[in-house]
């Protein structure tokens, strides 16, 4: 090549396209791009796109088996060098085995609402031994057990997320034992969201003290907790505490934030407005399988 002159984007090499697609809507990636040339088609069908998933937006609006048929593709056509997992709502245990199986990578995975229950949290946990964020929040068929299971395989776990609806939870007695469960199994905690979870003083002072490098804890709705200002100030001047009272979420102070996820969530579930709809759609999932005729790229015309 001589010098002075520029390379053509089809002929970049696919992890430098991968790292250029990953910032585009899901949508355009896998029916817009693949139509543009073989190279940009061979780029999205191979691993350097899908190092992060994040289809949990879209996953909040769309039926559980569509879900699950397009995290499969992804997590397949990714080869196992997922860093980062965002999605929402997964049903089959079967999905949250595979995720597992692919997850030497994973650094960042966020499952809530999701169906998964203790014995399957116990059984994979020892596959996300690399996971520094996890967020579980409106998981309501879990609890210490997986917790404990989670912390004692999860060392490096940094970020926890465990928030609740208070409208599901209103009728919960304790759940104390998940307080227990975080401070005796996840001493390397700096950031941790349990808005909502039935926890007492007792149990938050725990976590407190048990997590010396906690920078930001979430209590807001545990009514049950009551903290002193003066002591925490005085014991643990690099921790900021965030309720119980609510208030709202764009009152954080964005410094106390590592970069692990997109910590400004709503606590309620999210509700897809007109205009979102209209952005992105229902993905009909012809788009996303390759037919037996595709070994010349034939894709199918964008929408």
């Amino acid at each position: 090549m001589e010098v002075g002159s520029t390379r053509s984007w089809d002929e970049l090499f696919p992890d430098a396209l991968g790292l250029i697609f990953k910032n585009l809507p899901l949508q355009e990636l896998l029916t817009v791009v693949p139509t543009v040339c073989k190279s940009w088609g061979k780029a999205v069908m191979g691993p350097y796109c899908w190092q992060e998933i994040d289809i949990e937006e879209w996953s909040n609006r769309s039926e559980p088996g569509t879900v699950e048929r397009m995290l499969r593709m992804l997590i397949t056509r990714s080869s196992g060098s997922i860093h980062k997992l965002c999605v929402s709502g997964l049903q089959n245990e079967l999905v949250f085995s595979l995720i597992a199986e692919n997850a030497r990578s994973l650094r960042i995975l966020r499952l809530p609402r999701s169906n998964m229950s203790d014995s399957i949290v116990e059984k994979i946990a020892g596959s996300l031994s690399m996971i520094t964020f996890l967020d579980l929040s409106y998981c309501y068929k879990i609890g210490a057990r997986s917790l404990e299971a989670i912390g004692e395989h999860c060392k490096q776990l940094e970020g926890f997320r465990r928030n609740m609806h208070p409208l599901i939870t209103e009728d919960k007695l304790s759940q104390d034992d998940e307080a227990h469960a975080i401070a005796t199994t996840m001493p390397n905690l700096k950031h941790l969201e349990a808005a909502y979870l039935h926890i007492n003083t007792i149990g938050a002072l725990e976590i407190i003290r048990s997590c010396p490098n906690l920078k930001y804890l979430d209590l807001r709705g545990c009514w049950q907790v009551k903290l002193d200002e003066e002591y925490l100030k005085d014991k643990f001047p690099n921790l900021t505490v965030l309720g119980p009272y609510v208030v709202d979420q764009y009152e954080r102070n964005n410094d106390d934030y590592e970069d692990w996820s997109d910590f400004s969530d709503s606590l309620y579930d999210y509700e897809s407005s007109d205009d979102d709809d209209n952005r992105f759609g229902e993905l009909e999932f012809r788009f996303y399988q390759q037919s037996d005729e595709d070994a010349t790229y034939g894709w199918p015309q964008s929408p």
